[in-house]
């Protein structure tokens, strides 16, 4: 079974019993795990989990990387890392396979014994860690269709042609775990309202139920003539959302039974809602950025986003920072290279640096121990 695969088609399921059909809701059926089926089944068909990969991949890609020294090759690398993406996009697909798989990977392109040229992002499905005698990796695989390639560490030097930048995995040593793992089970319940609304659309938006046939003219069964003509007649003339309303003629002994629950009765509207604040707790995207509905007040808005840079997107970006500056930052020889995030270009930050400017201020303003010259150290502006 593929992963968040379960109910799908159950609600055209037909059963025979007795002589009567039958559409149903079957047992829940929770899927299997697929490292493949993240992407596929999570990322690419549903909306919430997809609005938050890409919320989080491209605000940790748009936050500023500074280099030091400004004149280091590094930062030209970063800028433009091939000639194929800049450095934000680059970025942004790195992200985003983290948080789809949970693991990312870069490579350095380079000749032999030469500083790095070029970085590509390579896909996490395609990535396999060699295990070495003692526990750590020594190297990797990275299949393409026929092709393999090895990349080998180099344990003189320590350096290595891969970054494997992988999120906490309490019981794995080699590969990082996924949110859109740890949301699964959400993404399940939100994929199956949306498959229930559509369900409901094609069966001309009513609710499932059975035709009984009571027994006529002495008989008790429909020949079976008689019922594979009547099952393709509700098949074609009342199933669709171009048959919704249509009237159905009954001849004798057949009864319309209502069987099954109501949207009211499950309430899968507010389950989804609940699934989708789910998805968007383990990404870490607080709802009301993704439009859950909620408490969307301008307020309310302007501290999440708040919150969601200081607690998701710039955590990220400082960790894939730091890994960079570890990975890269001692490969041309001579001084090496720092990387860091430059926090007063990110805009998102502009109200909380005003409020802590304007709190400095008001104290400088009050201190009247200091002299003009001490307060404009203090407040980071230069003595004229």
């Amino acid at each position: 079974m593929r992963l968040f695969d379960w109910l799908r088609g159950a609600d055209r399921k037909v059963r025979v019993e007795r002589k009567f059909l039958a559409f149903g809701v079957g047992a829940p059926v929770w899927p299997c795990r697929d490292p493949t089926a993240f992407a596929r089944e999570g990322y690419a068909r549903n909306a919430v989990a997809y609005r938050c990969v890409r919320l989080i991949a491209e605000a940790a890609a748009s936050a500023p990387l500074r280099v030091t020294p400004e004149d280091h090759p590094l930062a030209e690398l970063l800028r433009r890392p091939n000639p194929e993406q800049t450095g934000v996009e680059l970025l942004e697909a790195f992200f985003g396979h983290l948080q789809v798989s949970g693991n990312a990977f870069l490579e350095a392109s380079a000749f032999e014994d030469e500083p790095p040229r070029e970085i590509f992002v390579l896909r996490p499905d395609r990535m396999r860690v060699i295990a070495g005698g003692n526990g750590w990796p020594i190297g990797w695989e990275y299949r393409a269709g026929s092709v393999v390639r090895r990349f080998d560490r180099d344990p003189i030097s320590e350096h290595a042609p891969i970054l494997h930048l992988k999120l906490f995995h309490p019981t794995d040593d080699w590969l990082g775990l996924s949110p859109m793992e740890a949301a699964a089970y959400a993404i399940d319940i939100h994929n199956a309202g949306g498959a229930w609304n559509k369900a409901l659309i094609d069966n001309a938006a009513r609710p499932s139920g059975a035709l009984v046939f009571s027994g006529v003219g002495g008989a008790d069964r429909l020949s079976e003539e008689q019922f594979q003509r009547l099952k393709a007649e509700l098949e074609e003339a009342h199933m669709g959302a171009a048959n919704a309303g249509r009237p159905l003629l009954l001849e004798g002994g057949l009864d319309w039974k209502p069987m099954s629950l109501t949207p009211a009765d499950m309430d899968f509207i507010e389950a989804r809602h609940a699934a989708a604040r789910e998805i968007a707790l383990a990404f870490g995207a607080p709802p009301m950025l993704l439009g859950i509905p909620g408490d969307n007040t301008y307020s309310n808005y302007r501290e999440a986003n708040l919150a969601f840079w200081r607690q998701t997107a710039l955590p990220l970006a400082m960790k894939a920072a730091r890994a960079i500056e570890t990975w890269l930052g001692d490969r041309w020889g001579g001084e090496t290279a720092r990387v860091s995030l430059d926090l007063e270009s990110v805009p998102a930050l502009a109200s909380e640096r005003e409020a802590q400017n304007g709190e400095l201020w008001s104290r400088l303003s009050g201190a009247d121990f200091l002299t003009d010259a001490e307060k404009r150290r203090l407040a980071g502006v230069e003595t004229p």
